[in-house]
C-alpha cells in the first residue's frame, strides 16, 4: 500500500476511527465480566447435586471451552485496543499537522507535492504573512514543508499502529482467508494459537495487580492447572478472586490435616472444624488465606466475587484463629446479617481477617506488630480491589481496638487505602487523623466505660480529639470493649448500615 498523500491525511475520517475505537474498547472492557459470569454458572455445575451424569459433565465441558475461547479472544482485543489507541492518536496529530501545513501552504502560497515537499520555488514576495509563520517567503515556506513532513511522519507511524491492530486479531482468523464462521472454527484457531504457548507464573513479590493481570490471561484448564500444581502459591496470590484462593487453600488444607507433625496443625483443625460447622448450616464459605504455620488465616463468608458489599473484620490483641476463629467469623456474620438487614436484596459477604498476627500482651504492643499488618492488610484490600476490578464491590473495613493501629499503618503504606469507609472500635489511638486514613467515610464507637478508648497508647483519639474528624457511631454507654459486635446494642446495626452504604449522618 502505497503511503497517503497530504490531502489525503487532512481528509481521514478521524471521526469515525474515534467511534470505532470507542466501540472496541467497550466491548474489550465487557468481556472479562462476562466470561467471569459464564464461569460462575461451571462452578455451579460442578457442585450441583441435582444435575450429574453425561448431559452435565458435557455442559461443564462446553462452558469450560467458552471460557478458554473468550480467554483468547479478550486477550487479543486488549492488545488489538492498544495499538488502535495509538493509531488514533497519531492520526489526530497527523491530520491536524496537515491542515495547517495545507493552509499554510495556501496562505504563502506555495504547492506541496504529495510527499509534502515544495513542488516549486516560493515566491520572492509573499501576498500576506501567515500567522505562526516567519515573514521571509523561503524560511515561511520551509516551515511549511517542516509541518508537511511532520504530517507525514505521523501518518506513517499511524499506518504501523493499524498494521499492529489487524495483526493482534489474525492468529483468530480474522481479516485472512481463514476467518472463522462459527464458534467451532473460532475454538479450532484458539486451540491452534495457544497449543505450544505456556503461561509463566507472576514473579514472586509481584503486586495485587500484576497478579489479577496474569491470571485474566489463563484459560479456565490453565487456571485449575495452576491450582492444582502449585496450591500454596496460588492460595496466597493477592488479586486473584476468592473461588480460586478458596480451592487452592483447600487442598493445602486437607494436606496440612493429613499429617499431624505439620507445621500449624492445630490451626488448621480449627479451620476445617469452623468451615465444616457453616457449610453444615447452609452457608457459604471460602477459605481466603490459610498459612497455618505462620498463623495467618482469612475466612470469607458469602461470595466475595460477587457481593456487592464486603466487610472485613480486623481483630485487636489476644486473639489467635486457633482458639479464635470462630468469634471472629461469628461478628462477621452478624455484621454482613445487620448491613442486609438496613439494605435488604444486597448481596453481602464478609471476612474473618486474621492476616496478622496480634499481639498476646501489653509487652508486645509496639509499632513492629501494627507495621507487618499495616502492609498486609493494605495488600489484602489491594487485592480484593484487583480481583474485582470490572465489578467493583463497596469494601468496608470494620477494626476492633489494636486492629486499628493495623489500620492505621496500612494508611502509611504507598497508595491510597482501597477501601471505601473504615470503622473504629474501641481505638487506643492513632497516628493518622480522618483525613490521613485515605477513604471517604471514617467512623468510630467508644462507649464510656471502655477503658481502652481513654487509653491513648497509639496518638490521637478518634473519640476524644475534636480534630480527628472521625463520625461517631451509637454506643451504650454500659458497653464493654469486647461487645461491639453485640446484637443487644446499638453499634452492630450501626455498622452495618456503613457496609451497606446507607447509614445517615447522625
Amino acid at each position: 500500500m502505497s503511503a497517503p498523500t497530504l490531502a489525503e491525511v487532512a481528509a481521514w475520517d478521524v471521526p469515525l476511527l474515534r467511534g470505532a475505537v470507542w466501540t472496541l474498547d467497550s466491548i474489550a472492557g465487557g468481556l472479562p465480566a462476562w466470561r467471569a459470569r459464564v464461569e460462575a454458572v461451571g462452578r455451579s455445575l460442578e457442585d450441583a447435586h441435582c444435575w450429574h451424569g453425561p448431559a452435565a459433565q458435557s455442559a461443564g465441558a462446553a462452558l469450560v471451552e467458552v471460557s478458554t475461547v473468550a480467554t483468547a479472544v479478550t486477550a487479543a482485543l486488549d492488545e488489538s485496543l492498544e495499538h488502535a489507541q495509538r493509531l488514533l492518536a497519531e492520526a489526530e496529530t497527523a491530520q491536524e499537522l496537515a491542515e495547517r501545513a495545507l493552509a499554510a501552504a495556501a496562505s504563502i502560497p506555495v504547492v506541496l507535492d504529495g510527499a509534502g515537499r515544495l513542488a516549486d520555488p516560493p515566491p520572492l514576495f509573499p501576498s500576506a504573512a501567515a500567522p505562526g509563520l516567519e515573514a521571509d517567503p523561503t524560511a515561511a515556506a520551509l516551515q511549511v514543508q517542516e509541518l508537511a513532513t511532520e504530517a507525514l511522519q505521523a501518518a506513517a507511524r499511524a499506518g504501523l499502529a493499524a498494521g499492529e491492530a489487524t495483526d493482534a486479531l489474525v492468529r483468530l482468523g480474522l481479516g485472512s482467508t481463514l476467518a472463522p464462521a462459527t464458534f467451532d472454527d473460532l475454538s479450532w484457531m484458539v486451540d491452534a494459537a495457544t497449543a505450544t504457548v505456556s503461561v509463566p507464573c507472576p514473579p514472586t513479590g509481584a503486586g495485587p495487580a500484576a497478579v489479577a493481570g496474569w491470571w485474566a490471561t489463563l484459560s479456565t484448564a490453565e487456571r485449575h492447572g495452576a491450582i492444582r500444581a502449585d496450591p500454596s502459591r496460588v492460595g496466597g496470590l493477592e488479586g486473584l478472586p476468592g473461588w480460586a484462593r478458596d480451592r487452592a487453600n483447600r487442598l493445602v488444607l486437607g494436606r496440612v490435616l493429613a499429617d499431624g507433625s505439620t507445621p500449624g496443625h492445630a490451626v488448621a483443625v480449627s479451620v476445617a472444624a469452623e468451615i465444616s460447622n457453616r457449610e453444615s448450616a447452609g452457608e457459604r464459605v471460602q477459605l481466603l488465606q490459610f498459612a497455618p504455620a505462620d498463623e495467618l488465616v482469612a475466612l470469607g463468608l458469602g461470595d466475595v466475587d460477587t457481593a456487592d458489599s464486603i466487610a472485613l473484620l480486623v481483630p485487636g490483641m489476644l486473639n489467635t484463629p486457633e482458639s479464635d476463629l470462630d468469634a471472629l467469623a461469628d461478628n462477621a456474620d452478624s455484621v454482613a446479617g445487620a448491613a442486609r438487614a438496613a439494605a435488604p436484596g444486597l448481596a453481602v459477604a464478609a471476612v474473618a481477617w486474621f492476616g496478622y498476627r496480634p499481639p498476646m500482651g501489653p509487652g508486645a504492643l509496639g509499632t513492629s506488630i501494627s507495621r507487618t499488618g499495616g502492609a498486609a492488610l493494605d495488600r489484602a484490600l489491594d487485592g480484593l480491589a484487583a480481583a474485582r476490578h470490572h465489578d467493583p464491590a463497596r469494601v468496608v473495613v470494620s477494626a476492633h481496638s489494636y486492629g486499628t493501629t493495623v489500620v492505621d499503618a496500612a494508611a502509611d503504606a504507598p497508595g491510597d487505602l482501597a477501601a471505601s469507609a473504615v470503622v473504629l472500635n474501641g481505638s487506643p489511638g492513632m497516628d493518622n487523623d480522618a483525613d490521613e486514613l485515605e477513604v471517604a467515610e471514617v467512623y468510630e464507637a467508644s462507649p464510656l466505660f471502655d477503658p481502652i478508648s481513654w487509653w491513648d497508647a497509639h496518638g490521637e483519639h478518634p473519640t476524644w480529639s475534636s480534630s480527628f474528624g472521625a463520625i461517631g457511631l451509637p454506643v451504650d454507654e454500659v458497653m464493654v470493649h469486647t461487645e461491639y459486635y453485640d446484637e443487644h446494642f446499638p453499634t452492630r446495626a450501626a455498622i452495618g448500615e456503613v457496609v451497606a452504604g446507607v447509614r445517615e449522618p447522625a
